[in-house]
Formats: C-alpha cells, sequence, structure tokens
C-alpha cells in the first residue's frame, strides 16, 4: 500500500521545524552513546534505579468514581549524566487516575501512559485514554510528562520544536528510568499487573522502556517500529528538518565526523536489501525473458507476414536473449567489414567526455540482435542521446549528515540493540498499514526482534488511525 496522503498534507501543514540549533553538543553526545550500552541491557539498566526510589505525592483529588493523584521525582538520568538533562526537564511529572472501588482487591491493574509528539500535559491522554480504561476495564493508569514537553519544557523552546538531535536521546533516556522508577513505586504500593503503552513516539519510548524490566509486563506500542531512524530520514517528519544546516555543523566540526560517526551503527542497511536481490535474481531473469518472448511473439502477429522474416532470425537467437555478448561481437564489424573483438567495442564506445555513446553498424543486415530486442522493448526516449549526468552531486539521501542522522538514531533507539522483553507474548504492536510519519519497509519487523509478539494492523496512514481508531488502541 502506498504511503498515505493525509499524513503527507497534514505534515506540509503544520509549521514545527526540528532540529534548528544542530546536533548538539559533541561532547553531551559522546557520553549519551556509551551510556545507551548500559540502559540497553536489562541486567545493567535495573540496577541503575533503587527500588525505593524517591517519589513525592503533591496533589490527590477524589471524584465519584475515581481518585486522581500528582507527583513528582528527580529523573534518574540526571543523577548519571549531570548536565545533560537541561533543569526544566530535571523534575518528572506525572498523575495517577485510579477507580475509587477495584473489581478484585487482589489485582490492581496499572498502564503507564507515554506521550506522542505534541502530547504536551495530561489533559489529552487522560480524557482520550485514561478515562475510557477506568471505565471500561476498570484499569488504572498512569500519565507521565515527557522532558522537553509541558511543565518541563525549556522557556526558549516553541512549542514541541526540540532543538537539538541529542534531545531525542535524552527524552528516551530519561523516560527508560523514569519508568523503572514508577513501576517499583506501583509495587511498593500494592498495584499490578503492570503495562506500559503510548502512541506514535509514545509508543517507540514504551517499547524501549519495557526492554528493562525483569518481570512479566503488557505492552501495547501503537503506530510505532522497530527504529527512529525511518521517521527522521525516510518518513514525512524529514521534510521538517533542516538538513542544510545539519551537514554544515557536521562537516565545520570534526568531532562529529572523525570521533562521533565512529560510534554509532546503522542496523538495517543496504546489505539485506542486496541479499534479498540475490535470493530472487534468478526467477526475476527468468520471468524477464518470458516477458520478452511475449512481447516478440506480439509484434510479430501484429505486422504480418512481411515482418516475420525479422522476427524469426529473433527467434533463433531465443536461447541468447538475455546474455548476448557473443552474438554483439560475432556481428560487430569496423568500417572495413572487419569482426572487431568486444574489448576494441567498448573502448571505442567509451568516450573521455564521461559520455557513453552507442555503436552504430555500418548497415541494418550487421546491427546485432541485442540492438534489435532493445528497440522493440525501450521506449523512444530511451533510444535517444540523453543529456550528460554530473556525477558530482549526490542525492540529498546520500549525504554524509543523512547517514550519520540515520546510524545515531539505530545506534540510540533500535529494538535490536536493547534486551528482549522477558515475555514476548504479552506484547501486541498496533499499526497503520500506510504510514507516512513511521515507514516500515527497510526495517527489521518486530516479530523477528521480538519472537511471540503479535502485530495488529489497521488500514489507515498515521494521522488518520489516531483520529478515527482511538478506541482500538485501548
Amino acid at each position: 500500500m502506498p504511503p498515505s496522503k493525509l499524513d503527507s498534507l497534514y505534515r506540509r501543514m503544520l509549521i514545527t521545524r526540528f532540529f534548528e540549533k544542530g546536533w548538539g553538543k559533541p561532547e553531551n553526545l559522546r557520553r549519551v552513546f556509551q551510556f545507551r550500552k548500559i540502559i540497553s541491557s536489562r541486567e545493567t539498566c535495573y540496577k541503575l534505579v533503587p527500588r525505593d526510589y524517591p517519589v513525592e505525592i503533591t496533589k490527590k483529588k477524589k471524584y465519584s468514581d475515581s481518585t486522581l493523584i500528582e507527583g513528582n521525582f528527580m529523573t534518574p538520568l540526571e543523577l548519571h549524566l549531570p548536565g545533560v538533562v537541561p533543569e526544566p526537564a530535571q523534575k518528572a511529572y506525572f498523575q495517577l487516575l485510579i477507580p475509587n472501588k477495584w473489581i478484585n482487591e487482589e489485582h490492581k491493574p496499572i498502564c503507564i501512559h507515554l506521550a506522542g509528539t505534541g502530547d504536551h500535559f495530561f489533559w489529552r491522554r487522560r480524557n482520550l485514554i485514561a478515562k475510557p480504561l477506568l471505565k471500561d476495564a476498570n484499569i488504572g493508569s498512569i500519565i507521565l510528562e515527557n522532558p522537553f514537553y509541558g511543565l518541563r519544557k525549556p522557556d526558549d523552546q516553541i512549542r514541541s520544536n526540540l532543538h537539538n538531535v541529542s534531545d531525542i536521546f535524552v527524552m528516551g533516556g530519561c523516560l527508560i528510568l523514569e519508568c523503572l522508577v514508577l513501576l517499583h513505586w506501583c509495587e511498593r504500593n500494592g498495584f499490578g499487573p503492570l503495562g506500559i503503552t503510548g502512541l506514535s513516539m509514545g509508543g517507540h519510548m514504551a517499547s524501549l522502556a519495557a526492554t528493562n524490566w525483569p518481570k512479566p509486563l503488557v505492552l501495547v506500542p501503537c503506530l510505532s517500529w522497530s527504529t527512529a531512524s525511518a521517521v527522521f530520514t525516510t518518513g514525512v517528519m524529514s521534510q521538517s528538518i533542516n538538513w542544510d544546516m545539519l551537514e554544515t555543523q557536521y562537516y565545520s566540526d570534526g568531532q562529529f565526523r572523525e570521533r562521533l560517526s565512529k560510534m554509532v551503527t546503522i542496523i538495517d542497511d543496504a546489505f539485506a536489501a542486496g541479499q534479498k536481490f540475490i535470493q530472487n535474481f534468478n526467477q526475476s531473469l527468468h520471468e524477464l525473458k518470458e516477458d520478452i518472448d511475449d512481447t516478440r511473439k506480439k509484434q510479430c502477429d501484429a505486422e504480418g507476414n512481411t515482418y516475420k522474416t525479422q522476427c524469426n532470425s529473433v527467434e533463433n537467437d531465443a536461447n541468447n536473449s538475455i546474455f548476448l555478448l557473443k552474438s554483439l561481437e560475432n556481428k560487430a564489424v569496423n568500417s572495413n567489414n572487419v569482426p572487431l573483438p568486444l574489448k576494441d567495442i567498448l573502448s571505442k564506445n567509451i568516450g573521455h567526455d564521461s559520455e557513453i555513446s552507442t555503436y552504430q553498424p555500418e548497415s541494418y543486415e550487421d546491427s546485432s540482435t541485442l540492438t534489435k530486442l532493445m528497440k522493440y522493448i525501450l521506449p523512444l526516449s530511451a533510444q535517444h542521446k540523453t543529456k550528460k549526468i554530473d556525477i558530482t552531486k549526490t542525492n540529498w539521501w546520500e549525504r554524509e549528515a543523512l547517514q550519520f542522522m540515520r546510524g545515531m538514531m539505530d545506534e540510540c533507539t533500535h529494538l535490536k540493540n536493547f534486551s528482549v522483553p522477558l515475555d514476548t507474548s504479552l506484547i501486541i504492536a498496533v499499526c497503520a498499514r500506510d504510514d507516512a510519519y513511521v515507514p516500515r519497509e527497510g526495517c527489521s519487523s518486530l516479530e523477528d526482534i521480538w519472537p511471540g509478539a503479535e502485530v495488529r494492523y489497521l488500514d489507515a496512514g498515521h494521522v488518520s488511525a489516531y483520529v478515527l481508531h482511538q478506541k482500538l488502541f485501548r
């Protein structure tokens, strides 16, 4: 299915621009890359947050059917990476919504809800997800404010416009450790079973956080996938990034190119695509040969008897219709009607001006079978001389800065770099088939990374799934 046009249109309507100040401080990126190796392992990450980590309850309000509790705590990331988290984001704020009466006092289920892009404060998740969950299923909810959002937004940040690429990794590191704090707090207060969910960016953050809990944990990531690299390099979000500025900064500061680029690794590279091509090459070649044979027969029938002689001569070379080097060598002649070796043909055809000219035989009878065949199957425009191609310029997706972005995102967000959740049978991912924000093509599948996990698909794009299918996410 093609990517959703609504997703692309909606993205163009927004004025949000990401990473206007660049990559972030090189020293902070270096520390984040090194710390990723610690928090990506369940064994080492779990030890970073003690079970009795202090949480302060600041407000409690009781309603007819529910109780709303507000609290906060210092983000553990600031303790382990001092100076990386901006001061306004260092204190984590959350709301807890629980029923006044549990159906079963021995089971008090709680689900942590992480915010998607642009989801500031608590009201949206509280009203659209938490309250219906409480009413329909007697499930409580913890709504955690994202770093850089709402109460934790730096004063000079406009809306959701993260200033630096490093901010997305700081956000992820904070949420991973903060979820551990909240899961410990839930256990201390007798809540359980426990779960975690989120939409879009929140879905991926939920996936990362769930990898480090050493007990069975329900996980429902919605509208996310296995890595954030495709989101910022091939999805519609890439249109909101100033790539020229990032590229300039990348080349002007040698630390990015010479030091930091060597600390990141692209997970889903072109090698996988090459393997798939090789596996299917023979079948594709056979199908191409059949298509050419069918084209010959149709053209022979259309032209009538006067054209049959030429078609029959082509039919005689059917075995060489794909690989015609021998036929080409035998039929190519020079001006004195003397056969030319293939290497002379190539040296004659390749000029010194980077244009490749086409060898033209002296007469129609001496033209090769390949030449005749290509006239049948190629459009007329392909038979004329084309303009010279400037190979000194590269396309935007080939820029080194974009590859650095892809490597950074894979290094810090690819699920292959993190532990597999303890019980993958408790994972249900909900994805949009036509998602243009979170492309899946070229990325590892969740089923491959987490065997046993279930993936459900909606026939919608990213935006339409969010607007029309809220009930399914619950």
